[in-house]
């Protein structure tokens, strides 16, 4: 698996990283879908293994997948994985708990002591504050940012990171929390890192990125041929893209275009369309969804390199 020196951190991750917003199963907030259907922990902790052994070493979870479940699956694990051989992040701050706002302090504070447990560790390598909604005047951020400072300064994080669907919503703050490590959604149909202004903000400071949702929850993949149901309790009923049958053929369409182009390659679609995202990103790395041993060793044998001709074809067939 190839290595890319993720920022400022100095630490040697997986180009392809494992995400495991999956693991925590199907779950709601309220009345709102934030889950995944069909995981089971079986085959999570059977990813897990299967990552370790093919060198993914970089590992993403947050409090909420699964309120906690999947933080306890991961905390499981060191009894097969050596620790120290993981590169291990969470996140804090879409559990409101019994109060109004999501980053309340004493939420923060209960939740961030509730992830160390959870995760059977007495330190993270990477925490983020998994959004940017910080309240109507933005007065929760810096309480926020406090405890998290605090968090690393008692040696139970190594780094700070700062997340959000929204890139702009990223730079609106990243300057005031100096994060280690920036985790914005990208994917070739969702791209404003650039236009942004987060882009250059990460090269000119060093910063890791993390790019989660790289296949659009498996939508760019093309592997649905009509609009898909899914169980109550995942987040993917609430993505339009999935109920839009003209996309959907179209994702077709590419699928067999990539396979056409890199047919002497090895999963064609996954190559052409995580390569072509990674190809300006020299510290950067994908949170790629892998929910069982299969999809793990299919991404361990994605190629690791692009040209800039096939990457700007690939990004030409997703974006026009």
């Amino acid at each position: 698996m190839k290595k890319i020196i993720l920022g400022r951190t100095n630490h040697s991750v997986s180009k392809i990283s494992l995400g495991t917003w999956s693991f925590g199963g199907s779950n709601k907030t309220g009345n709102i879908s934030v889950g995944w259907s069909n995981q089971n922990k079986s085959d999570s902790k059977s990813a897990l293994i299967k990552a370790w052994e093919k060198e993914i070493n970089h590992w993403d979870t947050a409090d909420v997948y699964g309120d906690g479940l999947c933080e306890s699956i991961i905390g499981d694990i060191w009894k097969t994985v050596p620790r120290d051989n993981i590169f291990l992040a969470t996140k804090v701050g879409w559990d409101k708990g019994a109060y109004s706002h999501w980053y309340h302090p004493e939420q923060i504070l209960k939740n961030t002591e509730r992830s160390l447990k959870n995760l059977k560790t007495d330190y993270v390598d990477l925490i983020y504050l998994h959004h940017c909604n910080f309240g109507k005047n933005d007065e929760y951020f810096d309480s926020a940012l406090e405890i998290l400072q605090d968090f690393k300064a008692s040696g139970k994080t190594r780094f700070i990171g700062l997340s959000d669907w929204s890139c702009k919503k990223i730079m609106k703050f990243v300057s005031r929390c100096n994060p280690d490590v920036v985790q914005p959604l990208r994917n070739l149909m969702d791209d404003s890192y650039e236009e942004s202004g987060l882009k250059a903000h990460v090269e000119k400071h060093n910063l890791g990125v993390c790019f989660f949702s790289p296949l659009k929850h498996g939508f760019l993949t093309g592997k649905y041929r009509k609009v898909p149901k899914f169980q109550d309790g995942d987040h993917r009923s609430q993505i339009s893209e999935f109920r839009n049958i003209e996309l959907i053929k179209k994702m077709r369409e590419n699928k067999k275009k990539l396979e056409s182009r890199f047919s002497n390659i090895d999963n064609p679609v996954l190559h052409g369309l995580i390569n072509s995202l990674l190809i300006d990103s020299k510290t950067g790395c994908v949170l790629l969804g892998q929910r069982n041993e299969e999809q793990v060793n299919i991404a361990a044998s994605i190629k690791s390199s692009i040209s800039s001709e096939d990457a700007d074809w690939v990004k030409s067939i997703y974006q026009n």
